[in-house]
């Protein structure tokens, strides 16, 4: 089971609302337990811009409470990616790296990009495959994480130990898709479950199959 990695305080906005539900209380908390909401939570995330290749982002609760933002400069030839709390206060910046052959990304705690600060790096299971696979890799042991979507459906889902489904994403209207960056999303989350996490794992998923 994943744990607390810093102390990141609850703000004021507190927990993002959702629909109580007994249901198997996951408990991976890889940003911060602050993002691990005791019950299973829905949340959107709506686009500003067309694609996600300088958009910005917000991810927003059943109450349209704004519960994360997702920002990404225009003029970078490298992709880079900016997850923040509703205040603005930067939680994780996302960098592709451009030698990959597996589309491979960084993540790193903040704004900076220390190897001290390195969480986590995010690459294709395969250079070529025929659906999208992502495979999560850790500085240190928080379990194996996976991201399976599909083309035909844009659809997706994060497993944890690669059996159990923690998270589902699915395409909220019929016009466009997740996998072009076109239209607004729904993601479903399980209780205990970083939320905050899982959308920096969807904005890499939708930035590694930009061309589907």
């Amino acid at each position: 089971m994943a744990g607390t990695t810093d102390s990141y305080q609850q703000t004021s906005y507190g927990f993002a609302i959702g629909t109580p539900v007994a249901t198997q209380n996951t408990n991976v908390a890889v940003v911060s337990d602050v993002f691990c909401c005791p019950y299973p939570l829905q949340l959107t995330v709506k686009k500003k811009c067309k694609g996600l290749s300088g958009a910005k982002l917000k991810v927003v609760d059943l109450n349209s409470n704004v519960v994360l933002r997702v920002d990404g400069p225009h003029d970078s030839f490298s992709k880079k990616r900016v997850l923040c709390d509703p205040a603005g206060y930067p939680l994780l910046t996302m960098r592709e790296k451009l030698t990959s052959l597996h589309d491979g990304w960084t993540v790193h705690r903040g704004e900076g990009s220390d190897p001290r600060e390195l969480m986590f790096t995010v690459k294709r299971s395969h250079a070529l495959q025929w659906r999208a696979r992502l495979d999560v890799i850790f500085q240190s042991h928080y379990g194996n994480f996976s991201v399976v979507g599909t083309y035909f459906d844009d659809s997706a889902k994060v497993y944890h130990s690669n059996a159990v489904i923690i998270a589902e994403v699915k395409e909220k209207t019929t016009f466009g898709g997740f996998f072009k960056g076109k239209q607004d999303f729904v993601v479903r989350i399980n209780a205990g479950v970083d939320y905050a996490f899982i959308v920096s794992l969807l904005v890499i998923l939708n930035e590694t199959n930009t061309i589907f």
